[in-house]
């Protein structure tokens, strides 16, 4: 039998201690093993570590690459002020080069999977998800993406909003978000984005709790209407920094509802590393959720990009492993067990928050292959290793030389 693709040498330790071969047939891993396979393509991962994809749980496409365009950066209320003034003017042209620019970069960084979220309002209409739709239809050889549509600017204090919201989801819109911190009526907001969920059968992504103040919460909210509405396992929130600010027994509380209400959360250590603790003049907090511990609990937790080169985030070029070895700096994790943790929170564990049915390396699943210039999952972490060749559904999409040292004389 001869195969679609056969990756010889490829390192799986979660399966063996010595190189495999993959064969694929039809998109799909056929076999999984050592004995010699014919294919009708044959490449050699030369006993590297490869891995199943990133999944970037969290990204914003539409409003990347624009710092060129900022007059300010700073806190979160200048960055969601910036883009507001900047987005009246961005075309649907506009928005899909740029938010190209970066999906290719995250591509080449070796991620196969991506939830975006699309600002959607009556100052951009429907332009960036119109762009977004065009992208994940061009790029669908390389790289599966979600549409996340959302009010970033508030809903309920935002005539014309809502409307844009259901034309979306009536459009093709894979799930919807909310930012209740930003509406005059956050907890109306929430369950309005529940209600149109429910009549489109569609995924929650709330962005939440981005501050340090843990004297309130709109967490609690999102907790029992997802528990009300039996929408657990849907249900993802982002940020949530309130939790970096609280005791470990209120976290622990936390996680503990979180796990019983099937509520995922993704961390953006990027994002938040930046914006938050600005008050500070001196032991500045990190103002990063210990994703890690809510994770022991039982939470399913990713971490991921957000931005990527505007005013929320003005740096980043999409690398998945990157943002896990920034994490286990900012939490101060470095046992193995830790960065393997890590390595999880943007492969396996997003995949799981997406809830991609046919995400892993094992027969039957897609063959989504990323080689990794790696032969320790926990120490591709550590030294952030770059991947050097990926497949999407079996077919190749990229590839990097590893780097070599030229001695003199060579």
């Amino acid at each position: 039998m001869a195969f679609d693709l056969v990756l010889n040498g490829a390192l799986l330790p979660e399966i063996a201690d010595h190189p495999l071969a993959i064969g694929v047939t039809e998109g799909r891993i056929a076999a999984v093993g050592t004995e010699a396979m014919a294919g009708m393509v044959e490449h050699d991962a030369g006993g590297r570590l490869v891995l199943p994809g990133f999944v970037d749980s969290h990204i914003h496409l539409d409003k990347s690459c624009i710092l060129d365009r900022c007059r300010a950066e700073g806190s979160l209320a200048e960055a969601i002020a910036e883009v507001a003034r900047l987005k009246r003017d961005f075309d649907e042209d506009d928005v899909y080069r740029r938010a190209e620019t970066t999906l290719v970069k995250a591509i080449l960084q070796g991620t196969t999977r991506i939830r975006t979220h699309v600002e959607v309002d009556p100052r951009i209409g429907l332009r960036s998800f119109a762009a977004l739709k065009r992208l994940r239809q061009d790029y669908a050889f390389a790289v599966d993406i979600e549409i996340c549509v959302f009010p970033q600017e508030g809903l309920l204090n935002d005539p014309g909003t809502d409307e844009l919201l259901v034309a979306a989801c009536s459009d093709g819109a894979d799930l919807i978000g909310g930012c209740p911190y930003t509406d005059t009526e956050p907890f109306a907001q929430i369950e309005r984005i529940f209600d149109i969920a429910a009549t489109f059968d569609i995924d929650v992504d709330f962005h939440l709790d981005f501050d340090l103040d843990p004297s309130w919460t709109h967490l609690d909210a999102v907790l029992a209407a997802t528990e009300r509405r039996g929408w657990g396992g849907r249900v993802a929130v982002g940020h949530v920094t309130k939790l970096s600010s609280m005791p470990p027994t209120r976290v622990a509380d936390y996680a503990r509802r979180l796990a019983h209400a099937g509520v995922a959360l993704t961390v953006l250590p990027a994002t938040d590393l930046f914006l938050m603790g600005r008050k500070s003049d001196y032991d500045v907090p990190r103002g990063v959720t210990p994703a890690h511990r809510l994770a022991e609990a039982g939470v399913t937790c990713s971490l991921a990009t957000n931005n990527v080169l505007n005013p929320f985030t003005p740096f980043g070029d999409c690398s998945l492993n990157r943002i896990a070895n920034l994490y286990a700096n900012i939490t101060q994790l470095g046992r193995r067990g830790e960065m393997l943790a890590c390595l999880d929170m943007v492969t396996a564990a997003p995949a799981r928050l997406m809830r991609c049915t046919d995400y892993g390396i094992a027969v039957g699943n897609a063959a989504d292959l990323v080689v990794l210039d790696a032969k320790d999952p926990a120490l591709a972490v550590a030294e952030i290793a770059m991947p050097l060749m990926g497949f999407k559904r079996g077919v190749k999409t990229f590839e990097r030389p590893a780097a070599r040292l030229i001695r003199p004389g060579a």
